[in-house]
């Protein structure tokens, strides 16, 4: 469970990251390249990915200290 709630948080800030960079105009081909919107949603989208990754690590130290 904990290494597929790292592989979720990953996942997340990839799509994060890359929704980030089309907003800003830097990676063009998308209907979503330099729109503002994704420029927003990328970065709140990596931030939720940072905190699935964090939780998954704290609740395997804990699970494995009991």
């Amino acid at each position: 469970m904990k290494s597929g709630l790292v592989v979720l948080g990953v996942v997340l800030v990839l799509m994060g990251s890359v929704f980030t960079v089309q907003g800003l105009g830097y990676l063009a081909g998308s209907p979503m390249t330099g729109v503002t919107l994704w420029a927003i949603v990328g970065p709140v989208l990596a931030l939720v990915g940072v905190v699935v990754i964090v939780a998954a690590a704290r609740r395997g130290r804990s699970g494995h200290s009991g």
